[in-house]
């Protein structure tokens, strides 16, 4: 699994991504995660992808931390994708919608705007 995210130089902006995939591996332990950047930080898809083949997988499922379907979801990613796909041939890698495509995601949104705080 990859969880992909657009990057920044700020340090601190790559916390939210790295919780998702802690919580991934905690919640599979038999699933091997990595983050991986658009830009402005590393690793980058390519070396993302580069490390999980490495390990032996055969099958990587790419989760794009994008809330819209904009530019970099809609043109960069399928070529970044087709890129992976040509690099390892003997890998199968599986794009996920963009996770504000998901109206779990969004009803879950909705739900902490209307929450009251303690």
């Amino acid at each position: 699994m990859i969880v992909f995210a657009h990057g920044s130089r700020d340090p601190l902006w790559r916390d939210p991504v790295e919780a998702v995939a802690a919580r991934i591996a905690q919640t599979a332990p038999a699933v091997a995660v990595s983050c991986a950047y658009l830009e402005l930080c590393e690793p980058d898809l390519h070396q993302a992808a580069d490390r999980l083949a490495a390990a032996g997988a055969r099958h990587v499922r790419v989760l794009p931390l994008f809330f819209g379907m904009g530019k970099h979801a809609r043109e960069d990613l399928p070529v970044l994708m087709q890129e992976l796909a040509q690099a390892h041939p003997q890998v199968r890698f599986e794009l996920l919608p963009t996770a504000g495509e998901d109206p779990r995601l969004t009803a879950l949104l909705a739900q902490i705007a209307l929450e009251t705080p303690a």
